[in-house]
């Protein structure tokens, strides 16, 4: 009889750590398994703590575990491989059952758990295989450790009513410390790792209940509990196929990266009545919430060619890891129905299409633009008002809210600005500006703020149309509109996409969501929206229902971490929620938005602070990190693995000016291969990724490193001087965005963080 093969998660995750030849090996097995699993040469055989799990050789030294799931409809077997392991780590005691909150299927693993835990729970592992000549005998087992159990405040009851696998129940509750809890969770399924973990860390049930067992509990009745062939349909699992197989060659960080945790499943596959936000800090999976939210609404399209999906976001580099996330979840014919361009990318091909794009004018940036208002003051002898507050003013409430004339401003709502206007003050500001503008139009010149606001008009015009061509429609009984058409192909006229998915949404302008807003019709799963605000680097304040986009009692907010570490996370929480200071975020709405409840779920060295005697200290001490790290990653490391260093080590450099000389002492002066971050995305092949700040907006890396975090830099000592008595509104804003930044740059890294300064550490830095 043949048989069907699938693989569970936890078991993928196994295999990316064992080497080549082995995985080789698996493979081999695999396809010997599905031609005939009673095969003598696999010598299958059932374990006796659980009859529906079994073990079949691999090779002499490994061994697959899997789980007897049934027969399906053309009389296949159904298998489900749980685990690969050396013969010396299989024991009689793995099970397989059903999550009484998920109803998915759980594999529970006794071998990872420290001898002392198994002692204080009166547990003891069979082997499954008797010793061979050559084994190492194992460790004599400590004597049990009489510390307070970590758990104490907890019953059985409690864990079980989470959601704790039932085998770990009374090993959880003999734990006495988080090196303990650490092994007993490394073998555990999901649920478990994040039910233990949140308690450790201080939660109470009620809390854990809400953010964690709720999200994932589904109904089931008794029959459903029993039932392995339904389980298996809830379950993460992945089909033992070719594809599977190019996946794991590339090592577990590209599964990681687009790694949907259950608790985040049910955000991607609901229906939604209007517009949603998800909301969380980094790491809790936002982007991956959003990557998914395409794929499902990519497989409910009806078939065709046209591309209504729409996925966008603020930069450029940020789009391309974006497009290749996203060409590792769907099918080619999947991913070409989906548009997948950086919001300025957007508003361009809108006015191109429309012979708007401003008669060949030349897109300039910020800067570039207020060096031009900078001189238009100059010429005015206009000290009262300074260049950047009347650039924000331009960019925020006169484009963002598309005001056409002098009385328009004076009515105009200025939220979040801060600085009060009187009605003479806005008077001078509007004929500031209009001598700016007008300079713009002289030189042929527009902003890509400029450009965003055209498109948007231009949307809004051509969705109003469509919404006036609806109701005639209706009015007529429904009718085609064959006479009342004419050659401006009204007729013809629709919608540009069916849904639109925005990640990193808090940094985009006023006139992006009244574009985005037009461009899809107002409904069910029209706008999914993923972002946070503790992470907004650059300058615009938007709220979503100003600008049409209704969010209200349509979001959700992510607490649980699966990038970065807890040691990470606590250091850079400081930096934008400090002890000392009272600092508050807007939620892209009216409300206010908060980091509480925020942890990680993942363990790790503690990051490194080091200060430097000078900037080539700092340098020479920066060289010597990286070839460790790289070291470490072709080694392997602690999980003995190893890794190609490329894509997975980064430098991020808080002092734009000195980018380049980081990038020439490491190329010439340390003999490494380096690969400059760009706003277009990674240029060159090197082992290291350099960049700024701002680059690093929406990436990870296993291993960084942040130089030149002095004070001075972070934040600008320069905008410090001038708004410190002028301006503390502004002032304040600034300093928040220094935090954001910093925060930004910090929870990049996934396991190793460190931070180098030279002269005085940046006031942001937690001591």
């Amino acid at each position: 009889m043949t048989a069907r093969l699938s693989l569970y998660e936890k078991a993928e995750q196994e295999l990316y750590k064992l080497d080549r030849s082995v995985k080789g090996k698996f493979y081999d097995f695999c396809h010997r398994f599905r031609q005939n699993p009673d095969h003598p040469g696999l010598d299958l055989k059932p374990l006796k703590g659980d009859g529906r799990v079994y073990r079949a050789k691999i090779d002499q030294s490994y061994r697959a575990l899997l789980a007897k799931i049934g027969i399906d409809g053309r009389g296949h077997q159904k298998w489900l491989v749980v685990a690969v392991r050396h013969r010396k780590h299989v024991y009689e005691e793995l099970s397989v059952a059903i999550n009484r909150i998920t109803g998915e299927i759980e594999f529970v693993d006794l071998s990872v758990v420290g001898q002392s835990v198994l002692q204080r729970a009166g547990m003891t592992l069979t082997p499954a295989e008797q010793p061979e000549a050559g084994d190492e005998p194992e460790t004599p087992a400590p004597a049990p450790d009489m510390a307070e159990p970590l758990l104490a405040g907890f019953t059985a009851d409690d864990l079980r009513g989470l959601g704790v696998a039932e085998q770990l129940i009374d090993l959880a509750l003999a734990v006495t410390g988080s090196d303990e809890l650490d092994a007993l969770v490394s073998g555990a399924p999901l649920l478990t790792k994040d039910i233990l973990y949140g308690l450790a860390a201080g939660l109470s049930l009620d809390d854990v209940r809400k953010e964690i067992t709720a999200p994932v509990e589904v109904e089931l009745d008794e029959s459903e509990r029993q039932d392995l062939d339904a389980a298996l349909a809830r379950t993460a699992v992945t089909t033992v196929d070719d594809a599977l197989k190019d996946i794991l060659e590339e090592g577990d960080f590209r599964a990681w990266k687009v790694f949907l945790h259950p608790a985040q499943a049910k955000l991607v596959d609901r229906r939604y009545s209007g517009p949603f936000r998800v909301s969380g800090g980094p790491g809790t999976g936002k982007t991956i919430v959003a990557l998914h939210r395409v794929k499902h609404l990519a497989e409910q399209l009806t078939p065709g060619h046209s591309k209504l999906i729409l996925l966008t976001t603020f930069t450029k580099n940020l789009t391309t890891d974006l497009r290749a996330r996203l060409a590792s979840l769907l099918e080619p014919e999947q991913l070409a129905r989906v548009d997948i361009t950086h919001i300025d990318q957007l508003a361009a091909r809108v006015l191109n299409e429309n012979n708007l794009s401003g008669a060949g004018k030349q897109r300039i940036y910020d800067s570039v633009a207020l060096n031009t208002l900078r001189q238009i003051l100059l010429e005015l002898d206009e000290k009262r008002w300074d260049a950047e507050f009347l650039y924000e003013e331009w960019e925020q409430v006169i484009l963002g809210q598309s005001l056409g004339t002098r009385k328009a401003y004076f009515d105009a709502r200025r939220a979040g600005r801060g600085r009060s206007l009187s009605r003479p003050d806005r008077a001078q500001i509007w004929k500031i500006l209009e001598q700016f503008t007008t300079r713009l139009d002289k030189d042929n010149r527009e902003t890509w703020g400029q450009a965003a606001e055209r498109a948007a008009r231009f949307e809004m015009q051509r969705a109003s149309k469509i919404k006036a061509r609806q109701e005639h429609k209706e009015e007529v009984g429904g009718k085609d509109l064959i006479h009342r058409d004419d050659s401006s192909g009204m007729y013809y006229l629709g919608h540009r996409y069916q849904h639109v998915v925005v990640d990193e949404a808090q940094d985009l302008r006023p006139a992006h969501w009244k574009m985005l807003r037009a461009m899809v019709a107002p409904g069910d799963d029209d706008m999914f929206i993923a972002g946070d605000t503790h992470q907004r680097i650059y300058d615009q304040q938007v709220t979503l229902g100003t600008v049409g986009v209704q969010i209200r009692g349509r979001a959700a907010r992510l607490t649980l971490s699966y990038r970065t570490t807890r040691e990470i996370l606590n250091r850079a929480m400081e930096v934008v929620n400090p002890k000392s200071t009272q600092i508050t975020f807007d939620d892209l709405d009216d409300g206010t938005d908060t980091l509480d409840g925020y942890r990680s779920v993942l363990r790790g060295p503690a990051p490194e602070l080091v200060p430097c005697d000078s900037w080539d200290d700092e340098l020479t001490q920066l060289a010597t990190t990286l070839r460790t790290w790289r070291e470490e990653l072709a080694t392997g490391g602690a999980d003995g693995k190893p890794r190609d260093p490329r894509g997975n080590i980064a430098v991020c450099v808080a002092d734009r000016e000195a980018v380049n000389q980081v990038m020439y002492y490491l190329a010439t002066e340390a003999g490494l291969t380096i690969a400059e971050l760009t706003k277009d995305g990674v240029k060159g092949d090197g082992d290291i990724h350099v960049g700024t700040m701002h680059r690093f907006k929406g990436l990870e890396y296993q291993k960084l490193a942040i130089v030149g975090a002095r004070d001075g830099v972070i934040p600008r000592a320069s905008l410090i001087q001038r708004y410190r008595d002028t301006d503390p509104n502004r002032l304040a804003r600034e300093e928040l965005k220094a935090r954001s930044l910093l925060f930004v740059a910090a929870t990049r890294a996934r396991d190793t963080l460190r931070i180098s300064w030279h002269g005085k550490a940046s006031p942001y830095l937690p001591r």
